[in-house]
């Protein structure tokens, strides 16, 4: 006869029997996955290792390129800017680097820099634009007409362009220029320093926009800032880092097109585009350069009489 006990005896060896059976193709389920995912895992490592070598690659061919184009620069760029004068206009992201190396290349090119108009974060913050249109009606020198335009960035510029260029309306005094300069500075629209003199071409500089949310609007008033110094006579080249943002703003907007654009100033080859760029607008020609898809990396060369 079959006792009570043997029942449980007999339940507990079954239940002991399939937790033995769960664990064991547990184990061996859990071998077979962490065998896959360390195959994966040392595939993925194989690629990223490629990947950074061709990256390490293709950034020293950049280095070497950069180099061997810096070395014939003078060659490319000698005489282009005979006896004009360049102001830089630099926006807040533009690159010390950038600045002294475009100063570099105008020098060489037979130019000269008159100096650097440093703006700040403020110049193209759509929150400050506001308290800036006020502003700049309020220093604007005698004789100088802004458009009839609200928009922030076109007006400044043509405030800007009376200032530091040697356009078609008429001549700021001393006494104007300082004033503007120094309400502009107090303001906080300026970064403090001396103003430069008028220069017969402007090059507007700047870096590479950070996606921030008002990066589109920050974009668009440089981008009308530098039509606007273009408007008041003088010619103007807006050149940066980046295909992206105030460069991209110019070329899509047909109202802007007097203003030539440059993109990829981080290397040589852009800050060469720059200042052959600037010759070009100096000889009343207008054009696109960089990187981004259809564009010719070099303008034409173009003496300057």
């Amino acid at each position: 006869m079959i006792s009570f006990r043997y029942h449980i005896v007999s339940l507990c060896a079954v239940v002991l029997a399939l937790a033995l059976g769960v664990v064991l193709g547990a184990s061996s389920l859990s071998q077979t996955m962490l065998g896959a995912l360390s195959t994966d895992r040392a595939d993925l490592s194989g690629q990223v290792g490629v990947l950074t070598a061709e990256r390490d690659t293709a950034r020293a061919q950049q280095v070497a390129a950069d180099r061997v184009l810096a070395g014939t620069a003078p060659a490319l760029v000698g005489g282009a800017l005979r006896d004009r004068t360049v102001v830089l206009v630099a926006a807040p992201d533009a690159d010390p680097a950038d600045l002294d190396a475009l100063t570099g290349l105008v020098g060489q090119a037979g130019g000269r820099v008159t100096g650097t108009l440093s703006l700040t974060d403020a110049m193209l913050a759509p929150d400050r634009a506001d308290a800036l249109r006020g502003l700049v009606t309020r220093v604007l020198p005698a004789g100088v007409q802004l458009p009839s335009t609200t928009d922030v960035g076109t007006l400044t510029g043509s405030l800007l362009g009376s200032l530091v260029t040697a356009g078609r309306g008429p001549s700021s005094s001393p006494a104007e220029v300082g004033t503007a300069f120094t309400a502009l500075s107090d303001g906080g629209f300026l970064a403090p320093g001396a103003a430069p003199a008028p220069a017969q071409l402007a090059l507007v500089v700047g870096g590479s926009p950070t996606p921030t949310p008002d990066a589109a609007g920050r974009a668009t008033t440089l981008a009308h800032l530098a039509s606007g110094v273009h408007a008041g006579g003088a010619g103007t080249v807006l050149a940066t880092r980046s295909a992206d943002g105030a460069v991209a703003a110019v070329r899509t907007d047909q109202a802007l097109r007097g203003v030539s654009t440059v993109d990829g100033i981080g290397a040589t080859a852009g800050r060469i585009a720059a200042v052959l760029a600037t010759a070009e607008q100096a000889a009343g020609r207008t054009g696109a350069y960089g990187s981004a898809p259809g564009l010719a990396p070099l303008p034409q060369r173009t003496p300057v009489a």
